[in-house]
């Protein structure tokens, strides 16, 4: 039989998740086995973060939307209820930067729904 050499595939694999792991802390980011079980974790972490924060952000889009519709005198249901009446179609992000960067804007729409 063949001796067969798998040196270079096992530490070009061990390598690369040293690499994926340098920056953690203590034996997490030097030891092989420790560091495999962190990275293992870390990438179903940000597997799960990536769904996160398409919600989280959309609620602070929402709630950046109340706060400058209330600042002028509607609420925020009340305001994307006369949104889809008046066939306007912006998203909550854009509504969101209109609202915090050009407020003037953001009032005139709200007076086009009224």
């Amino acid at each position: 039989m063949v001796r067969i050499k798998r040196g270079n595939v096992a530490r070009k694999r061990r390598k690369k998740i040293l690499a994926m792991a340098s920056g953690y802390r203590g034996a997490h980011s030097v030891l092989f086995r420790v560091a495999n079980q962190q990275v293992m974790k870390a990438l179903r972490y940000s597997y799960v973060g990536r769904k996160q924060k398409k919600r989280i952000f959309r609620r602070i889009w929402i709630s950046r939307i109340n706060a400058a519709s209330r600042f002028n005198g509607i609420t925020y249901s009340q305001l994307i209820n006369k949104f889809k009446k008046s066939n306007i179609d912006l998203n909550r992000k854009i509504l969101s930067q209109i609202a915090i960067l050009d407020t003037s804007t953001f009032k005139s729409l709200i007076d086009v729904t009224k």
